[in-house]
């Protein structure tokens, strides 16, 4: 199949594809594309509320980079996008977020998109990796080492007074290092200006994930005391009670003491 050329919205328009409208809902790139006369398109690799993610190649380096397209009626006026790029650019030095490079303007069907290119995080979504685990869980262990991961990850973004607020198991890419994890953060939530609230929430859906990867409700009642004083039963009161921040459900992973059996 012939690659297409979208060409930057400044100098031309790509050609018109059957059942394109005007809102557009989803951008369909093949492998083989090319943007702007920089990347090329390798393959698909996710969607969400706001757009679209891409693994995409320099086309003068051959360094792969992830580029998130933003369909245009989440992106009034460029704001999602500039918001999302400031607060990935202010939280730069936090290892558990994708680096921000740059933006790009392509003309689609006469309509500008605007797209981000970050770095592109090698690795697995948690929920994939979950699902190749025997069981289709994590054992204890395991995942008390990848809350941990996750915890220490969070923390630094909250000692920058901001948040994520849409963590989930799919958002997460995870490679394993030794007997821990390489993790990695995709999206982040815009909406709100940070608030004690927001940094709670985050706390909260760092255990519900930690729930999900041992097993769930269907083995809640069997895990260890140890899993049971982490998850509390999924209560947020009596989550927040233990846990108001990452700092500190961090320490406590870190301390905590294992019963003899």
């Amino acid at each position: 199949m012939a690659r297409r050329k979208l060409s930057s919205a400044s100098t031309g328009t790509i050609r018109r594809r059957a059942g394109v409208a005007r809102r557009v809902e989803s951008f369909d790139l093949e492998p083989g594309d090319v943007l702007v006369d920089k990347y090329e398109v390798v393959k698909h690799l996710g969607r969400g509320w706001e757009g679209e993610v891409y693994l995409v190649r320099e086309t003068g380096t051959g360094i792969e980079r992830a580029a998130k397209f933003f369909f245009p009626h989440r992106n009034p006026g460029n704001k999602t996008l500039t918001y999302y790029a400031k607060k990935l650019h202010r939280l730069r030095h936090c290892p558990i977020l994708i680096q921000y490079h740059t933006q790009e303007v392509v003309d689609y069907d006469g309509v500008p998109i605007t797209f981000v290119v970050s770095e592109y995080v090698e690795g697995e979504p948690l929920t994939d990796f979950v699902l190749r685990q025997p069981g289709r869980r994590l054992d204890p262990f395991q995942a008390f080492h990848l809350l941990h991961a996750l915890a220490a990850g969070i923390e630094s973004i909250h000692n920058l007074r901001e948040y994520h607020g849409d963590l989930h198991t799919d958002n997460i890419i995870v490679r394993r290092s030794g007997l821990g994890f390489d993790v990695k953060l995709l999206d982040l939530y815009r909406w709100k200006m940070p608030r004690r609230i927001n940094i709670q929430d985050d706390v909260v859906d760092l255990v519900r994930i930690f729930y999900e990867v041992v097993g769930g409700r269907e083995r809640y009642s069997k895990q260890p005391q140890e899993v049971k004083a982490i998850c509390c039963g999924l209560k947020r009161s009596l989550i927040l009670k233990k846990f108001s921040t990452a700092g500190q459900l961090r320490q406590r992973l870190e301390t905590m003491q294992w019963e003899s059996r």
